[in-house]
């Protein structure tokens, strides 16, 4: 008899919606607070209120309309625009028109399947002696949240920059963290359209973060620059982003651009694979059968089999399933930029759409006890059957994003690194709970017990 499905800790939706100081308070504090009771059952809930018109879209059919079918409509909210705008203005993130279809075409060869198969093998080694490190370390108990930004970080520098910043590692977790924690949050300035000349508080508390980003990545532009020129640079993604061009007009990337997409694939890419691992692993330690279909994959599996990833469909099913209860990035903007309708609902120009994965993946007409982790909803047969605008942890649409199977490579290798050469446990007590910053991250971290398996 199958044992009760796990059922995670999480904020408890609101019964009414939240009056303008406190929302305003919240989106500062926790968005993930502002949600009502309402929005976990109602396809679409719109309204007007000081800050303009807004709608939360939680219908796959509206959704399709405002990321797909009518995306030329709609652009990046105001609100994330300008709140990471200062860093990542000129990544394919928050790029817009022909700058971001530039960029789009330029970047999208770097994760073809020829360029993966290698980055594969490189993250398969790193994650192996990184589990290796856990286990001739003391006392089996590591911070998972942490270790897991450690390895990811790692993995992003061999094959982003061929190890050349894995001195840095350190450095760029703090920034990471401390930038999250800061400038990466919604200010109520921000929220009310103030002007940018306005000092927000997390601005001038994250800058120090945010100026070491810049100045850490434009030096290794410049000086990879350099080396390509001088005809010694390693055929790494950041050399491929400097010789990359648009196939259609033959330009090529500036060092600005360069350096706000290798940013991007820090603060977007790196980060939310490594939230998504920590809470897979959270619920993994908490859900003994799904463990041991995972640990039966390990053992059977050969990553240097071409087909490696089809033949671990629980790995998959698991991460994918975390990342439905924990979606990394958990809400997706849009600004309407022309007239629409959405769900019979009209949509003017300014109108602000709110989509939330961490709305959508719970949404009780969508979900069969959606509270529940079940990874079995994405084995194949089951995986079929969920709408492609239900699930949205790599967004939708033409902005998906793009490194979207490089992630999921990634996970399932540190997943099957793990359950291979480890028992994993969880140590009881009182469960993380998740807060929302620029993804998703557990307030108090995760810690969990890793035995050498026999």
């Amino acid at each position: 008899m199958p044992a009760p499905a796990f059922r995670p800790r999480t904020p408890e939706p609101r019964g009414a919606p939240a009056g303008l100081a406190e929302l305003l308070w919240l989106m500062w504090r926790d968005p993930l607070r502002i949600w009502s009771k309402r929005h976990f059952r109602e396809p679409v809930l719109w309204g007007e209120g000081r800050f303009g018109r807004a709608m939360t879209v939680s219908d796959p059919a509206g959704i399709k309309r405002v990321l797909l079918d009518n995306a030329a409509a709609y652009e990046k909210g105001r609100v994330q625009r300008r709140v990471l705008g200062p860093m990542l203005a000129q990544g394919m993130l928050l790029a817009e028109g022909d700058a971001w279809k530039r960029a789009r075409r330029t970047v999208a060869p770097l994760f073809a399947p020829r360029r993966l198969a290698g980055a594969t093998r490189r993250m398969h080694e790193i994650a192996e002696a990184r589990v290796g490190d856990w286990l001739a370390g003391p006392g089996g108990v590591i911070d998972i949240d942490r270790e897991m930004t450690r390895l990811t970080f790692e993995m992003l520098s061999a094959t982003l920059f061929s190890d050349e910043i894995g001195d840095q590692a350190e450095g760029f977790e703090r920034a990471v963290t401390r930038y999250g924690e800061t400038a990466a949050r919604a200010d109520p300035l921000d929220v009310m359209g103030a002007p940018d000349w306005i000092p927000r508080a997390g601005r001038i508390l994250g800058g120090g973060a945010a100026r070491w980003f810049e100045a850490s990545v434009s030096k290794l532009v410049r000086e990879r620059r350099a080396r390509l020129a001088n005809g010694d640079a390693p055929d790494d993604l950041m050399s491929a982003l400097l010789k990359a061009q648009d196939p259609e007009t033959g330009a090529g990337l500036s060092d600005v651009e360069v350096s706000s997409n290798i940013l991007t694939f820090i603060l977007a890419g790196h980060e939310t694979t490594a939230r998504g691992l920590g809470w897979t692993f959270h619920l993994l330690a908490r859900s003994p059968q799904a463990l041991a279909h995972v640990e039966a994959e390990a053992r059977a599996l050969d990553v240097g089999d071409p087909d490696w990833v089809e033949k671990a469909p629980w790995t998959r099913a698991v991460f994918e399933e975390a990342m439905r209860l924990f979606p990394p990035a958990p809400v997706i903007t849009r600004s309407a930029i022309e007239a629409d309708e959405v769900c019979g609902v009209p949509v003017y120009p300014g109108t602000t759409i709110l989509i939330s994965p961490w709305v959508l993946h719970r949404h009780e007409t969508l979900w069969e006890d959606p509270s529940a982790f079940k990874p079995e909803r994405f084995l194949p047969g089951e995986r079929e059957k969920i709408d492609r605008f239900a699930y949205l942890p790599f967004g939708g649409g033409p902005r998906v994003c793009v490194g979207a199977t490089f992630a999921m490579q990634e996970a399932m290798l540190v997943i099957l690194a793990v359950a291979r050469r480890t028992r994993l446990e969880s140590l009881g007590g009182a469960e993380p709970t998740p807060t929302q910053r620029i993804t998703l991250r557990a307030k108090e971290g995760i810690r969990l017990r890793l035995a050498k398996r026999p």
